[in-house]
This record gives C-alpha cells, sequence and structure tokens, in this order.
C-alpha cells in the first residue's frame, strides 16, 4: 500500500465512518491526554517565525522538566500526531513540536509554502530561541527524526548553543546510498517470498535512484514498508490511525495534515534526494545520541550505525531497539523513552 494510497484510506474512512464513532474515540483520546499538575504545561498557538505563523504545541506535566524539541519528517508530517503514543513522555520532558512550513495547522494558517531546507533550518533556530526563552531554559534537547534530520542536524552545527544535546532516530545518512540499498534489500525480500508482483514493480526502477522522480520513489517506500519484516506498514497505520482521533483536531485539522503530508513530498523531493549527512563532516560540538529501530528498512540501520562510529561529538550513544523498524520512537515509545531519560539535558 502507497503512502498516497494510505492517506486516501484514512480520508474515505472519515466519510464513510459515522462521526459518532470519531467523537467517542476523541473524548477517549482527550481523556487520556489531560494533564491537571499545578506544574503541567498544554499550550498550542501561532508563533510568528521567518516572517510567517507557525504551529507550536507544548505539553508537560512538570515545567521544571527538561525541554524536548521534536523536528518532524515527513517532510510534512507533523509528530504532534503521535501525542497519544508519546503520553508517558510527558511526565519527564516537556514536550515541543513544531508544525513546518506548508505543514498540518500551519498549512491551515499560513498556506502551502514549503521553502527551501536552508529556510526550514533558519525557521527551527528560531523556534528554539523562542522555545528557550519562553520555558526559561538555558538550553533545550533537540529531537529529529526521519527526514527531519535534515533540518535538525544543520540545526545543531549552526547552533550548539542552544541544546544540550541532539536525539536522531529514523536516521538519513546519505539519501541516493539509502534509496539504492533500500531498493536492493526489498526485491531481495520479495524474491525470496515469491512475490512477483513486487519484484515486477522494483525492478522497473533504476538501480540508480537519482533517476527517479517522486512517483518512483513513492514505490520504494511502497514496498519497503509492505514487505517490513517487523511490522508491514505498523507505523503508517498507527499514524493515520491516531491523525483520525487526535482530540483537537477537527476534520479541517486532519485534511491540512494530509495535503501537506503529500505537498511538501513533492515539493521537495529534488531537495531532499540530495542530502548527505557527511557533507558539513561528522563532528557535534554537542553530544550525539543515535536511537534507531534495529530492523529499519526505510532509514537503513547499517549506514546509520555506521555514520554513528564516524561522528567526533563529546559524548556519544547508540541504543538500537530490537523489533522496531521505522517510526520507532511511536511504535516502541516506552523503549524510547528509557533511551531519552539518560540523555543529559543539562551538558
Amino acid at each position: 500500500m502507497t503512502l498516497m494510497l494510505i492517506a486516501l484510506t484514512a480520508s474515505a474512512a472519515l466519510a464513510t465512518a459515522p462521526l459518532t464513532v470519531r467523537a467517542v474515540l476523541k473524548h477517549r483520546r482527550a481523556a487520556e491526554a489531560r494533564i491537571t499538575s499545578p506544574a503541567g504545561i498544554v499550550e498550542g498557538r501561532y508563533v510568528t517565525i521567518g516572517g510567517v505563523e507557525q504551529w507550536l504545541q507544548i505539553r508537560g506535566e512538570d515545567r521544571a522538566n527538561p525541554v524536548l524539541l521534536v523536528v518532524h519528517g515527513g517532510p510534512g508530517s507533523p509528530y504532534s500526531v503521535f501525542t497519544a503514543a508519546l503520553r508517558e513522555w510527558e511526565k519527564h520532558f516537556t514536550v515541543v513540536h513544531w508544525d513546518r512550513r506548508g505543514c498540518g495547522r500551519t498549512l491551515r494558517r499560513s498556506g502551502p509554502e514549503s521553502g527551501t531546507f536552508e529556510q526550514l533550518v533558519a525557521d527551527g533556530i528560531e523556534v528554539a530561541e523562542h522555545v528557550r526563552a519562553h520555558l526559561g531554559k538555558d538550553k533545550v534537547i533537540l529531537m529529529a527524526g526521519s527526514m527531519g534530520t535534515i533540518v535538525g542536524l544543520p540545526m545543531a552545527r549552526q547552533r550548539p548553543d542552544l541544546f544540550s544535546a541532539y536525539v536522531g532516530t529514523d536516521f538519513y545518512v546519505n539519501m541516493l546510498d539509502n534509496e539504492r540499498q533500500g531498493r536492493a534489500d526489498t526485491l531481495q525480500r520479495l524474491r525470496e517470498a515469491g512475490n512477483q508482483r513486487g519484484v515486477a514493480a522494483l525492478e522497473q526502477l533504476d538501480a540508480d535512484p537519482r533517476t527517479w522522480d517522486v512517483k518512483a520513489w513513492g514505490r520504494r517506500m511502497q514496498w519497503s514498508m509492505g514487505t517490513d519484516p517487523s511490522n508491514p506498514n505498523g507505523g503508517l497505520k498507527k499514524l493515520f490511525s491516531l491523525l483520525l482521533t487526535k482530540p483537537d483536531y477537527s476534520l479541517l485539522d486532519v485534511v491540512a495534515w494530509l495535503k501537506g503530508f503529500a505537498a511538501v513530498r513533492d515539493g521537495m523531493f529534488e531537495q531532499f534526494m540530495r542530502w548527505d549527512a557527511r557533507a558539513d563532516g561528522t563532528r557535534l560540538e554537542i553530544p550525539f545520541h543515535l536511537f534507531q529501530g534495529a530492523q529499519d528498512v526505510v532509514t537503513l540501520t547499517g549506514p546509520a550505525v555506521d555514520y554513528f562510529a564516524e561522528v567526533d561529538a563529546p559524548a556519544k550513544s547508540l541504543v538500537l531497539i530490537d523489533g522496531a523498524s521505522h517510526f520507532a520512537a511511536f511504535t516502541h515509545p516506552k523503549e524510547f523513552l528509557a533511551a531519552l531519560r539518560a540523555v543529559d539535558a543539562n551538558a
């Protein structure tokens, strides 16, 4: 099932499922998400970043806790939809989600512009400065997932003074190498399973990803996720289930999330295919932590581990989450939280 097909399935579910069912599920999620601690914080608001009104969600049970700024992937998929899965995290961190240009609620207010990755890095730095001042913290922990790597890693390199640590997950190293190997690995699984339809679909793709368009890339993603030995399409199924039942999301919010998901991916395809984490060296001025699914078939685990070995940083830690693939933070939130709690927020 392609990413777009899953998105269309989610949209169709909205049109056919009784709204009362969705209302009941949203009510249940809202009760589970409620924060009543006097020291807690629950905020959702627009902040002007880079001249554009952009959406921030801030949640946590104690303002004294370390701040975790989450940079989402996609590149157009705000991770605030995973709030319900991360409820336990909010007992130990103040978790900040940011809907970037052209994504989610920022799309609703400010339109479909996605910009360049360079602009997104500048925006991210401004978001970090705002969050630090707003929450009264000297530094925050920066966590970037999947294509959030393309934004988060340059943020950490350009402004290490803002961050106590960098946490990478679903880590992209070199996009072309990742896609070349990802296609080959998926073809092997398909051949071993005797899936001739899948084999034919991927054999139609050139072995060199430099020749691909966004549709070809989507085909690689479709078959890689669909043949994921850990949990076929598991992360995406969870994502769209939570999207449809997010307590503070109207139907218009859901539609905007889906539109941004597709539009930003299509608009930034040529940019993200050029990504190479080694282009600016492997030195970081802040601690570097890699928490990766041990069997990630999208952002391949092997290259991420190799990159980790090359990184020169004041401190490093590597955690491979067994049984997890892509979206390890959200499919295995307890194991991921255990790793996060070991990160020194005062470095």
